[in-house]
């Protein structure tokens, strides 16, 4: 499930992408499909990391990549890299797992270039709230999810450190109800009836790609998105789309 929309970041063949947090890699992989660039990927899990090396690998033997890649272990907030290092960086379902949040912008900044775009997600506050309300076990625990963002924290957050924003985009809506399935049901019985029932629509139905499905993710995403993304640059776009 790919969060970020690449047309909207504006990677061009050439560009140095970062995947900050990259975790098992889904961004990474469609990074490196899009042009002919190179893509550094970091996570703090070596786990996450290995399985991320290991699809990237199996994805450059099918010859479906196009960019370079790179994936090292480091910590979000001392990153190893110069200042304006990246043309564009993708930080996805990241931020509501670090506690210094604010310390951890402020290292993607330094390390985007002046011309370049940064795209970042967060859960949705309403489908979120949804999933704390129903389970603890959702939240609360080492590498979870410590805080929610309303829609217009995560804004004001990426302004005060000098973003300028000009996309914002909510998707995911019937991943929303899997996650609540999930909650309901026991967020740690991956195998529960329900749950795994609809898991098995949603990942046919994606494969799919049927327009009914696009209309009702369209229409979910206006109530109940799983993520909202804003892409934001450093130097001044007054558009907002």
């Amino acid at each position: 499930m790919v969060t970020v929309q690449f047309n909207l970041l504006g990677l061009r063949d050439g560009e140095l992408v970062l995947d900050a947090g990259c975790g098992e890699g889904r961004h990474s992989w469609e990074a490196c499909k899009q042009n002919h660039s190179t893509v550094i990927a970091f996570d703090i899990d070596w786990e996450s990391l290995e399985k991320n090396k290991y699809t990237l690998a199996l994805l450059k033997q099918k010859g479906e990549v196009n960019s370079n890649s790179h994936l090292l272990q480091a910590d979000i907030n001392r990153l190893p890299f110069k200042d304006g290092t990246f043309n564009r960086i993708i930080c996805s379902e990241v931020l509501e797992h670090i506690p210094q949040d604010q310390q951890a912008l402020g290292e993607l900044i330094r390390v985007l270039n002046n011309d370049g775009a940064m795209a970042v997600s967060v859960p949705h506050y309403f489908a979120e709230s949804i999933c704390w309300m129903l389970s603890k076990d959702y939240y609360g625990f080492p590498g979870g999810h410590i805080r929610r963002y309303k829609t217009q924290q995560i804004i004001a957050l990426l302004r005060s450190n000098r973003l300028n924003i000009y996309a914002i985009r909510r998707n995911h809506a019937l991943h929303s109800f899997y996650w609540i399935l999930r909650c309901m049901f026991g967020i740690k019985r991956k195998n529960a009836l329900i749950p795994s029932l609809y898991y098995k629509f949603l990942t046919l139905d994606i494969d799919n790609n049927h327009r009914a499905r696009r209309w009702l993710e369209d229409f979910f995403n206006l109530i109940i998105p799983k993520s909202i993304v804003i892409y934001t640059r450093k130097r001044e776009h007054p558009s907002l789309q």
